[in-house]
């Protein structure tokens, strides 16, 4: 289903990446009990190994089935319940981003801690900024632009810390491709 790397260096490791998809095949295709959602798609991990998938390859198939179960919950809260009653929770969703957006530069999330890897804080602030200019002004962005965003990196407080930010913005991107 991917490609696989040269042995001399990592992808994926090839079972788990199989396993997930097919998993994820019988859930979207309801041949299985267990459910999956987006958010369990964004929380998947796989292993580094010599010689396994390439990564790249595989965390674009990761967005597009994110992007297909989004869809497809989509399709189903509307035909229950209307396409106004979906637009009315999304617009719900992107209040609760708000609290964080409307905080000033640098001070939008906890610092990374003392010694820590961080992001930059800016280059945060400014994808910050192009959510409120998307949400208030209709200024275009989409799913994909968020998730490939790219961070430099800082140190303790002149950074912020990585995990609240992924969360943030993973969140953001669910209230974008509800939209997309």
């Amino acid at each position: 289903m991917f490609n696989s790397v040269p042995k001399v260096r990592t992808g994926y490791d090839k079972d788990e990446v199989d396993e997930f998809f097919d998993h994820a095949r019988q859930a979207y295709e309801g041949r299985t009990a267990e459910r999956l959602t987006s958010a369990d798609i964004q929380a998947s991990t796989f292993d580094l190994v010599r010689g396994g998938y390439n990564t790249h390859e595989v965390d674009a198939a990761l967005d597009r089935l994110e992007a297909a179960f989004i869809q497809r919950q989509r399709a189903e809260f509307v035909s229950a319940h209307g396409q106004q009653a979906w637009m009315n929770a999304l617009a719900e969703r992107a209040r609760t981003l708000y609290g964080r957006l409307g905080r000033p530069d640098g001070e939008k999330f906890a610092p990374a801690a003392p010694g820590q890897q961080g992001y930059d804080k800016d280059d945060v602030d400014d994808l910050c900024d192009r959510l409120v200019a998307y949400f208030d002004r209709q200024e275009p962005l989409n799913a994909g632009e968020v998730r490939s965003a790219v961070f430099g990196r800082a140190k303790g407080a002149d950074g912020y810390a990585e995990a609240p930010v992924d969360a943030f913005f993973s969140r953001a991107v669910e209230v974008l491709l509800g939209v997309e």
